[in-house]
């Protein structure tokens, strides 16, 4: 007989999928127990840190990541984490334990009632087998249907008791399973898109977080240089699709509806690839699009195109299509442009360190491979502006909005790279959602460097306040928080800045570090707009 714990761990391995984040209760030990030697757990102290690993290591992986999660609380913890895995399209294939079949109906103690209901609309799907041998097949079609575009997180719940049953006739030919997809535009859309492009007097590009997750940065590349237009990255960037210095790059869109309407003004055709049109936060009412502009939309994900306010949509494969494209496209007549200028460094405030200098410490001291995961919210426009990034997968932010992001995902996205320096940038106040990560950073000893730029206050709400008009002091300010003394007792190196000349000194000690370091830099506060 071969068990469904068996089957399973052989469905994982041969899908790649050795390394477990998790954090387990009762119910998950049976899944646990006799764990094979070639699987890697890595142990964080609350569910939303699990999942925000996770969702790192898979960002920067390219490939899918398996979590454990303990019933019904344990996912509730994770439901912040989970907003940002959703939009960022990352393929996690999540796992949490259930109750013995014959205490759900119970309502026993550790039962996740209506279990598939909990995680959506956040998963593409969600699932708990019928009876204990569907487990594994269950779970190849959660880890399939993760990797199919667009790519996203799964759920699957399994009561305790099912592991050491037989998982039966239907469970032997999982592993040599193969599911593709073969989405590209046929040859007649291509050359209409071709022909689109060159006839346009002003394009511009329009470059969202698909772009860098298919690794399709270097022919977004060919085809801006062919088309000599203009790169912007679409609002709310999670991820950096374009490199930050090359002479098209202009920045990141403003995520409000006139906002971007102004900066696209006189653009006759807008190009959108990889991205939703458009992610939209800040309500600023306007007009969504120029009577004299046209845009197209390429995605893989078909409800970004059918929920689009306006435009023309091409679902297909994201790094296929701009492969196809700039193989196609002709060089144009127009003049090459310009690289921005990057602005003046603002006066510094007493003894406090402004951000930009802190950034342009960075941009000098960091490898040019360094990869950057950002949670500073109101300091974002300030590192897109001076952190110069120009390889793939350089770049990670929540996609959501979702705090408690940037320590986890740092972590995990520096377990999938070991050979490139992850950076992370915090915020105090965002700090504090996923601070439990260093322990798992001291415990696995990875080498992220942590900074905090403390302001002592949420500097992009009170941003929001003045945006709003609103007359907001309760509940914005948070003094009084030593990050050394926390780092320290997780077991952490950790270091308080004393000056700009000082966090030069310990970064570039950090950078050599093999293990994690945390400097905590006091800053100015500023505006994110």
């Amino acid at each position: 007989m071969t068990t469904v714990h068996a089957s399973v761990y052989e469905l994982l391995r041969s899908s790649g999928l050795t390394t477990i984040f998790g954090n387990p209760g009762s119910n998950e030990l049976p899944f646990l127990d006799s764990m094979p030697a070639d699987f890697r757990y890595v142990l964080g102290l609350h569910e939303g840190v699990v999942v925000g690993m996770a969702d790192g290591f898979a960002q920067a992986s390219g490939h899918a990541a398996f979590v454990n999660l303990h019933a019904a609380a344990g996912t509730g913890n994770a439901m912040g984490a989970l907003t940002n895995a959703w939009y960022s399209h990352t393929p996690l294939i999540i796992s949490a334990g259930q109750q013995v079949r014959s205490m759900i109906g119970l309502e026993a103690m550790l039962s996740n009632v209506e279990a598939t209901a909990l995680p959506r609309p956040l998963v593409k799907w969600s699932t708990e087998p019928a009876l204990p041998s569907d487990v594994p097949r269950a779970l190849s079609q959660a880890i399939h249907t993760a990797n199919l575009d667009p790519r996203g997180p799964v759920y699957l719940s399994i009561p305790y008791d099912d592991w050491q049953h037989d998982s039966g006739e239907i469970s032997k030919h999982l592993t040599d399973r193969v599911v593709q997809t073969a989405g590209c535009p046929s040859t007649d859309q291509l050359e209409a898109l071709s022909a689109v492009l060159v006839s346009a007097q002003n394009p511009v590009l329009i470059l969202g977080p698909d772009v860098d997750a298919t690794r399709s940065n270097d022919a977004a590349v060919v085809i801006a240089e062919k088309l000599s237009a203009p790169v912007w990255v679409a609002p709310s960037a999670p991820r950096c699709p374009f490199p930050t210095r090359h002479p098209c790059f202009r920045g990141v869109l403003p995520a409000s509806i006139v906002g971007i309407s102004r900066q696209l003004e006189g653009h006759d055709l807008i190009l959108v690839v990889g991205a939703p049109v458009f992610r939209y936060h800040q309500f600023d009412p306007g007009e969504y699009l120029a009577s004299n502009s046209r845009l197209i939309h390429i995605t893989s994900d078909g409800s970004e195109a059918a929920r689009a306010p306006m435009g023309d949509a091409i679902i297909a494969d994201i790094q296929q299509t701009l492969r196809m494209l700039a193989d196609v496209l002709p060089n144009s007549t127009r003049e090459q442009l310009k690289s921005r200028v990057i602005p003046p460094l603002p006066e510094a405030e007493g003894d406090l360190i402004t951000p930009e200098s802190v950034f342009d410490v960075l941009n000098e001291i960091a490898p040019d491979d360094a990869i950057y995961v950002n949670e500073s919210t109101s300091t974002v426009s300030a590192l897109w502006d001076r952190v110069e990034m120009k390889y793939p997968g350089s770049y990670y932010f929540p996609a959501s909005g979702g705090l408690g992001f940037g320590m986890p995902a740092a972590v995990g996205v520096q377990l999938a790279t070991p050979d490139r320096r992850v950076i992370a940038v915090l915020g105090d106040g965002s700090a504090n959602y996923g601070i439990t990560a260093l322990w798992t950073a001291a415990q696995e000893r990875v080498p992220v460097v942590f900074i905090i730029l403390n302001n002592g206050t949420y500097g992009a709400l009170r941003a929001f306040a003045k945006l709003l008009g609103t007359e907001v002091d309760a509940g914005l300010d948070v003094p009084g928080i030593d990050f050394c003394s926390i780092a320290e007792g997780y077991g952490v190196s950790a270091h308080k800045i004393t000056s700009l000349e000082d966090f030069k000194d310990r970064l570039s000690q950090a950078m050599q570090a093999e293990t994690p370091t945390l400097l905590e830099v006091p800053t100015v506060t500023m505006s994110p707009f």
